[in-house]
């Protein structure tokens, strides 16, 4: 499929209200940039595009015009299979990402059979000018290294990022409300010796009450740290 007809196709599926509402959430990017593609809907063409094989071309074809654009593209990467053609592919978009729900759509399973491997990518990630590409590497430590593969010098390295820009602060937050749902024993200090910056810890302790994997004991506990 030519990268004019995949356009084309994802501007048919346009749904103005839905537009709408994803625009507010996505303050960075511009609302001309969004067609208004419904992500069950978006996931449901990636999934036709990749069996077709006809989208070599449109990977290739950085940066896109549009926001959903983009998003067909990481869902496509996320198709892949193998670690280093997919780390290929992550490094070529991610100086293209312009807001956080792109950014968090890309997590290829494909990551999780190199651990080691990877954890060096996202050192060079988290070394970063780019806010869209340290927050991916914050968030696939969330996602990747907070269970079997968790190791208690992660967080101090996410600890020690130092950063003026939301969308990586909301990411740390994130990663150490998670941990402290997966890795408390680890996690906890960080809350009780206040080893963030003090937006971070309080959006942590927020986030970490919000949690169903928390329990009332340790919510309460965690809200006494504010």
């Amino acid at each position: 499929m030519r990268n004019t007809e995949i356009t084309q196709k994802l501007l048919s599926l346009a749904d103005e209200k839905y537009k709408d509402f994803q625009s507010k959430l996505m303050p960075t990017v511009d609302k001309n940039k969004v067609i208004g593609v419904r992500t069950p809907t978006l996931r449901a063409f990636a999934k036709e595009l990749h069996k077709s094989g006809e989208y070599e071309d449109f990977l290739s074809a950085l940066p896109h015009k549009y926001y959903e654009e983009d998003n067909l593209h990481a869902l496509l990467i996320d198709r892949i299979k193998d670690f280093d053609e997919c780390i290929s592919e992550i490094e070529r978009l991610l100086p293209c990402i312009d807001n956080w729900a792109t950014c968090d759509m890309l997590r290829p399973k494909a990551l999780k059979k190199e651990p080691e491997r990877l954890l060096r990518y996202i050192d060079k990630w988290l070394a970063s000018d780019k806010i869209y590409t340290v927050r991916y590497a914050i968030g696939c430590l969330c996602s990747f290294y907070l269970d079997e593969n968790f190791s208690p010098e992660q967080l101090s390295r996410v600890a020690e990022i130092e950063s003026e820009e939301y969308y990586i602060n909301m990411m740390i937050a994130w990663y150490f409300a998670t941990a402290l749902a997966k890795q408390y024993e680890s996690a906890v200090p960080y809350i009780e010796e206040r080893k963030l910056p003090e937006w971070v810890h309080r959006k942590t302790i927020q986030k970490s009450v919000e949690s169903y994997r928390v329990s009332d004991e340790t919510k309460a506990y965690l809200r006494s740290l504010k």
